[in-house]
Order: C-alpha cells, then sequence, then structure tokens
C-alpha cells in the first residue's frame, strides 16, 4: 500500500509535466499557416446547395503559400486545351474564355484571428479583379498536414470550400 501511495504523486507530477509540454509546443494559426500547400480539392456550393467546381477543366491543381512576414499567393488551376497561335496575346475569343474560367489566382497580404480562426486577405491583385474591390475573410480548420478553408461571403453568391495538403 506505501508503494502505491508514492507512485500515485509521481504519476501526477510526470503527467502535469507533459501536459505543460503539448501546451508549449502548440502553434498559433499564424505559425500553423505559414508554408507551401497543395490543392486536394476545391468547390463552390451555390445558394441553392449544388456543389460545382470552382474553376473549370480537369484535373485542377493548386498552390497556396503563406510567408511568416504576412503575404501569401493563391493558384487554382483546371487543364485547357493549348493555345493554337502558342501566343497568349493571339488567343481566340474561345480559347480566352477557356482560360478565364480555369483559372483563379490572386496574391497579396493576410492578417489572422486567432479567436475566429480565420484570415482576412487584402488582395493586391487577382485573376477576378472583382475579388480587389475589398478585403476577403476565410474560416481556416487546421488537422496535422491537412487545411481547410471556407469563403462564406463569395463575391457570386454561395460559399467556396478549398482543401490543401501541406508539402513536405
Amino acid at each position: 500500500m506505501r508503494l502505491t501511495l508514492a507512485v500515485i504523486p509521481a504519476m501526477f507530477l510526470a503527467f502535469a509535466f507533459n501536459a505543460g509540454s503539448a501546451l508549449a509546443q502548440q502553434k498559433t494559426l499564424k505559425e500553423q499557416l505559414v508554408g507551401t500547400w497543395t490543392l486536394v480539392s476545391a468547390e463552390v456550393i451555390v445558394p441553392d446547395g449544388t456543389r460545382v467546381p470552382l474553376v473549370k477543366g480537369n484535373p485542377v491543381k493548386g498552390l497556396q503559400i503563406f510567408t511568416d512576414s504576412g503575404t501569401y499567393s493563391f493558384q487554382v488551376i483546371g487543364a485547357h486545351a493549348m493555345v493554337a497561335s502558342n501566343d497568349r496575346l493571339k488567343m481566340t475569343p474561345d480559347e480566352m474564355k477557356a482560360s478565364g474560367e480555369s483559372i483563379l489566382s490572386n496574391f497579396g497580404t493576410y492578417t489572422v484571428n486567432e479567436a475566429e480562426k480565420s484570415i482576412t486577405i487584402q488582395f493586391e491583385s487577382s485573376s477576378f479583379a472583382n475579388q480587389t474591390a475589398a478585403p476577403g475573410k476565410r474560416i481556416v480548420e487546421l488537422t496535422g498536414d491537412e487545411m481547410r478553408m471556407s469563403n462564406p461571403t463569395r463575391r457570386g453568391g454561395g460559399q467556396t470550400q478549398t482543401v490543401w495538403r501541406r508539402t513536405k
């Protein structure tokens, strides 16, 4: 009985030390965001609940980069046909339409709201110029090396949901 009573405080101290270490190792949302992310999925949930791809073309690829200094870069690009003239400045109207519908790219700065688990993006430039009219709020969920990001106030209505995987 005496050995058991001596072991209990030691176990409590070991647990308390490990719990404290785990808390000290937890990173802020900003610290977890910093890095390079590759796209897993990207879709729009339109107001009637229908899910559609964020961009046209399959496969869709994407890259998102967050720096520790607060800048970001975002690209989502779906497959589309080669330009017949081999010159992007001489595309046909159909080629321009296909290109415009298959690319969403923007960059700028971001700030983090740790309490809300959200970021606010200040668009410096975008392939969809309407995005630059106002900052954009994104809700972020991080689980290990996976990031889920949603835009609950999409300009065209509904919301955008993307899933990203941290590059190693």
